[in-house]
C-alpha cells in the first residue's frame, strides 16, 4: 500500500511541476521571482489556459489528500 501511495504522490507531483511551469507568464526571470513583467494588466483565463489551471487545482487537492492518506496509513 505504501508503495502505491508513494508512486502516486510522485507522479502527481511531477505532473504538477510541469503544469505550473506551463502557466508562467512573461519570459523574464524577474516574473518568475515575483516581479511585475505584465505591467499590471489583468486578463481572464480562457480556453486551454483555463483547463490547465483547473487541472492544476484538482491535482493540488489530490496531492494533499494522497499525502494525508499516506500519513494515516503509515500510523496503522
Amino acid at each position: 500500500m505504501q508503495g502505491v501511495l508513494l508512486l502516486s504522490s510522485s507522479i502527481v507531483s511531477l505532473i504538477l511541476i510541469f503544469l505550473i511551469m506551463l502557466q508562467v507568464k512573461g519570459g523574464a526571470l524577474g516574473s518568475l521571482l515575483g516581479g511585475d513583467a505584465g505591467g499590471g494588466i489583468v486578463r481572464t483565463r480562457r480556453g486551454l489556459e483555463k483547463l490547465i489551471f483547473q487541472i492544476t487545482v484538482f491535482l493540488c487537492i489530490a496531492f494533499v489528500f494522497i499525502s494525508l492518506f499516506s500519513v494515516v496509513a503509515n500510523r496503522q
